[in-house]
């Protein structure tokens, strides 16, 4: 490995004579700025705001790099319980910069009625815009909606400024039956990937050239809905609104995370959204969203290079759920999964939807270790199994009787597999009071430890509440 120069390193205007920095000293300079990851490791709404929450209080910058405000974190503060679609969860600390990178898609109104919902519940956010940088380079959102009737009637919502896309009546039909959030997230990825999008930069430049820009394809999306009744004058001038206010916010992306990452030591950490499983490559497509919810989501949505990804934290829910349709190998449609519910109170914090429960399914989360590698997992809301007797948890399928090598990638083999248990007894106490493992029933320990085993992985933190103070650290 040859020397590097710490001119390349350096932000003075001269840095001709800088010594050279040795092979060791790169690897450490490396290693001292290793980028923290959270994500969650299931189908979503696992409790990663709350372990966010947890480690963004000791960061100095806390990050999104994907998806926009179909995701749904809450985090409970002196008693006060914050939701967070858009925001980072790190924007309680008052001491960190919260930075949304160029892999999220933005709902301007979204955001900033977000933040006004949040500021009137407690202290937490004030001055939450002197510690929010938005990179230059994420796609806007357009969150107004209009209804169509196609596909023998079904209600569609498209969203107004993702335009130019080519939906033929099969594809809309499985837009309206994907159990989507219809935030216009995935309108907006499509965009973007069709390259007719309309970017942070763009808004927040010569609003001239983006009035233009912006005219010619909404005239363009009205020439497909011609149905659709659309104010282009109205939205034009909401939109001139917002980019006063973005403006201060915006940064370039890449030359602020490049100065975090080379500059003095700062701890970074990134907030994953949705879920492995609901991943656009790795999830059980297509009940999936539309971005990489997966570590290599954070390469690209914030344009961090992967030698700077260090610890990588997986946030298992205790049991699993699942919102809106597609296969679900433990659910339970019974009294089992009537208690989950209700007492987890499993609804969608963005859509307020119910959720669906189950048994834990380790299979599931092995896959998503495959795909992450996580270092340590979360172990979330384990109280919400002190009354169960018995505990069971998925530890191998079976399709027509065969055992199942993989997870599949094929969802039509995943509707038809049986799920082969290992019961566990419960412990029938509540584990609520517990801050430390010693204080947690034995059998609860044993439900730990049988996890840990199972996926090679250490369990980190377990959750028994809702406050910061409920989660408890085993190393």
């Amino acid at each position: 490995m040859t020397n590097v120069r710490k001119s390349q390193l350096c932000h003075s205007e001269s840095n001709s004579n800088c010594p050279p920095i040795t092979s060791g000293e790169l690897i450490r300079l490396h290693e001292s700025r290793d980028v923290t990851v959270v994500l969650g490791a299931q189908w979503g709404d696992e409790g990663k705001g709350k372990v966010v929450d947890l480690l963004a209080m000791d960061a100095d910058i806390v990050c999104r790099c994907q998806g926009g405000n179909n995701a749904g974190h809450t985090v409970v503060v002196d008693s006060v319980e914050y939701d967070f679609h858009l925001l980072p969860s790190g924007v309680l600390n008052k001491k960190a910069v919260s930075f949304i990178g160029n892999g999220v898609v933005i709902h301007l109104p979204g955001l900033f009625e977000e933040a006004e919902k949040n500021l009137h519940k407690g202290k937490g956010l004030h001055g939450w815009e002197e510690r929010l940088k938005i990179s230059d380079r994420p796609h806007f959102v357009k969150h107004t909606c209009t209804l169509l009737k196609s596909c023998t009637s079904v209600r569609l919502i498209f969203v107004r400024l993702c335009v130019g896309m080519n939906f033929d009546s099969y594809g809309m039909c499985l837009f309206s039956s994907l159990g989507t959030t219809k935030k216009g997230i995935g309108p907006a990825y499509s965009s973007k990937a069709a390259r007719n999008g309309l970017r942070v930069c763009d808004l927040v430049s010569d609003f001239k050239v983006f009035e233009d820009k912006f005219r010619m394809l909404a005239e363009h999306f009205l020439t497909m809905y011609p149905n659709l009744k659309v104010d282009i004058d109205s939205e034009l001038n909401q939109l001139k609104e917002y980019a006063e206010r973005l403006r201060p916010l915006v940064t370039d992306g890449v030359y602020f995370m490049h100065k975090a990452l080379t500059g003095p030591s700062k701890k970074i950490l990134v907030e994953g959204a949705n879920a492995a499983l609901l991943d656009i490559d790795f999830g059980t497509y297509p009940f999936v969203t539309s971005s990489n919810c997966t570590v290599g989501g954070v390469c690209t949505g914030l344009g961090v290079p992967p030698s700077h990804v260090g610890r990588v934290y997986g946030v298992v829910k205790a049991y699993t759920t699942r919102v809106g349709v597609g296969a679900f190998p433990t659910e339970q449609n019974n009294d089992v999964g009537d208690l989950l519910q209700s007492k987890g109170r499993e609804f969608g914090v963005t859509t307020g939807r119910r959720r669906r429960c189950g048994w834990l399914d380790l299979i599931l989360v092995r896959y998503a270790h495959m795909v992450n590698g996580f270092s340590a997992i979360a172990l979330t809301k384990l109280d919400i199994l002190d009354t169960l007797p018995e505990i069971k948890v998925a530890v191998a399928y079976k399709v027509d009787g065969k055992p199942l090598p993989s997870f599949p990638a094929n969802m039509d083999v995943l509707t038809r597999v049986s799920v082969d248990y290992e019961t566990l007894p419960g412990w029938c106490c509540s584990t609520e009071a517990a801050r430390s493992l010693e204080e947690l029933p034995q059998q609860a320990q044993n439900y730990i430890r049988f996890i840990e085993n199972f996926l090679q992985v250490p369990v980190k933190w377990v959750g028994v509440g809702k406050s910061r103070e409920s989660m408890i650290k085993l190393f």
